[in-house]
């Protein structure tokens, strides 16, 4: 199918463009030479240029290639856009495109054909994340008023995926276990680290050469300005969680006549003396608070697990399972960093409580079969998890400034560890390479919008969020004139849209649906904490039904 053509072409800058297409209907080149030091500014003629492009074109969408796997609704595609956009006739990558059209179908009235309403591009975050699979959301009870009305459309940014994929090191060599995670970690332990994080951003640069240095927020904000055009879309229907709020954000800054609607959830602080070592700071202390609440829910159901009735005890126990795995690694594939992988992905999803807290409590009593299938390396995933790495790391470091002096990162870090251990070092060895990056640094961008300037947009927030700590979400709404900001109370799940609160799914659809806000704040109660049953083997690692559940972003 091709998009149809823009009719105002998203203002002058996308007329300015088109108006030079020459007989052969290709653009000819524009003048990159406009002033200012921006590179946000010397860029925006190239955009302007491939958005043309792609609404000329439009996306032929067809069978996925892995269609056998996918229901027969959604399609594929691709969106060709610059590597470098202040370059816009060098280099082309593909990004890929799914789609599931909107149904038409009133969940709640079979004789009223709703109306439809455009595209609702999504992205779940990382950076890293595939939306590939998003489409499909939309077979899910909470999504099917909204795809209904809407184009449910998700696709892999630069560098993930199917999108011209970024690789830092072989994936065999990616999952490394059993593997130590100490919370005070030695000096030579740290030496270790560093020699570590230079050869993997060494790596990088070489398996990727001058792509490495395009993956980057402003390009990804780009890139989506671009797909809007080739969806056919006059101004662009987004949402974003987690890292997709900000380069969403970024988006709203860069082009705020292009937006339609726009949802935030789990907003990241987009402060730019944030981005974004300072972010994984307050990361790092937010996971600590989480952890607690994890523990006191265990301590509330010892008579269940058995792992102690306060959180201090529950604590105990954890550590005894670590020293034990150190010891003698479960399986002799799953050691104590194993063990804090999982339970931090209970710290951004509470449905995860009940299968995590089984498992701890059956190792404890000498089986180890749940916490092997819950924490051990899946080999067949070390593919699609080392490129979503590679990203992840390329678009941290690419983005902005980090502190090049090991001794800053070795300060603020023991510092923080004293109050804040359970995920502080992990999440140091997990960024450290951006101290010796290869690639040239950006400034971030100063996102915010004025009076006027961007359409209501709505931030999704849970209050004890530790993935995108609660004050970013405060931040965002600060800087975006006319958001309105839902709070979930009481709740840390990371990405809390058309999940399990009926409340927050009935502000995310009145906005989608209606365009209705609340006036500027609304807050919703908690929903309900998970039941501390025993789960089957089969339902070890729980979905969820959030858009942002799509992916497992890091951030």
């Amino acid at each position: 199918m091709r998009a149809a053509a823009l009719h105002s072409a998203a203002g002058a800058l996308l007329l300015t463009a088109l108006s030079a297409v020459p007989a052969g209907g290709v653009p000819s080149t524009p003048d990159l030479s406009a002033p200012g030091p921006s590179a946000a500014r010397s860029a925006a003629p190239g955009v302007a240029l491939a958005a043309a492009r792609a609404a000329a074109k439009g996306v032929d969408f067809g069978k996925c290639s892995d269609a056998q796997d996918l229901p027969g609704t959604m399609q594929c595609g691709t969106v060709a856009v610059p590597l470098d956009y202040t370059q816009p006739n060098g280099r082309q990558i593909d990004l890929t495109v799914s789609r599931v059209q909107a149904t038409h179908r009133d969940p709640h009235n079979s004789k009223h054909r709703v109306p439809r309403q455009g595209a609702l591009v999504f992205n779940p975050g990382g950076p890293g994340g595939s939306g590939l699979y998003f489409p499909l959301i939309g077979l899910l009870p909470e999504w099917k008023r909204i795809g209904a009305a809407y184009d449910l459309v998700g696709y892999d940014p630069r560098g993930v995926g199917r999108s011209a994929p970024l690789s830092c090191q072989d994936p065999k060599r990616f999952f490394k276990g059993p593997s130590p995670a100490p919370t005070h970690p030695s000096q030579s332990y740290k030496r270790e680290r560093i020699a570590q994080a230079k050869a993997y951003a060494e790596g990088c640069a070489q398996r990727s050469g001058d792509s490495l240095r395009h993956i980057n927020s402003l390009n990804n904000a780009r890139d989506l300005d671009v797909l809007r055009a080739a969806l056919g879309e006059e101004r662009l229907t987004f949402m974003g969680a987690s890292y997709g709020t900000y380069f969403g954000a970024v988006y709203a800054t860069l082009f705020p006549s292009h937006v339609r609607r726009m949802v935030f959830d789990a907003a990241v602080n987009p402060d730019p003396a944030q981005i974004w070592y300072r972010n994984n700071l307050d990361q790092s202390a937010a996971f600590e608070s989480r952890w607690t609440d994890f523990r006191e829910w265990i301590a509330r159901h010892d008579d269940v697990y058995g792992l102690g009735r306060t959180a201090q005890a529950v604590l105990t126990s954890y550590e005894r399972a670590r020293a034990r795995l150190a010891a003698e690694p479960a399986g002799g594939k799953v050691g104590p960093g194993q063990l804090q992988g999982a339970f931090l992905q209970a710290g951004y999803y509470d449905d995860y409580w009940p299968a995590r807290a089984q498992a701890l409590s059956e190792y404890l009593k000498g089986d180890a079969k749940q916490l092997i299938a819950q924490a051990g390396p899946v080999q067949e995933a070390a593919e699609e998890a080392e490129n979503s790495n590679a990203v992840y790391t390329a678009v941290e470091c690419n983005d902005a400034p980090w502190p090049t002096d090991w001794k800053v990162w070795d300060r603020d870090n023991t510092r923080l560890a004293r109050v804040a251990p359970f995920e502080t070092w992990d999440n140091v060895w997990a960024n450290l390479p951006c101290a010796y990056w290869p690639a040239p640094r950006q400034e971030p961008l100063d996102v915010r919008t004025g009076p006027g300037e961007l359409p209501p947009t709505l931030i999704l927030a849970a209050e004890r969020d530790a993935a995108a700590p609660y004050d970013g979400a405060l931040e965002m709404h600060r800087r975006l004139t006319g958001s309105v900001l839902v709070t979930e109370r009481d709740s840390g799940t990371h990405g809390i849209g058309g999940g399990p609160n009926r409340c927050v799914n009935g502000h995310l659809d009145a906005y989608l649906l209606e365009g209705r806000l609340p006036t500027r704040r609304a807050a919703c109660a908690p929903h309900a904490e998970p039941k501390p049953t025993a789960p089957k083997p089969a339902e070890a690692k729980p979905a969820a039904p959030s858009a942002e559940r799509a992916a497992r972003p890091k951030r």
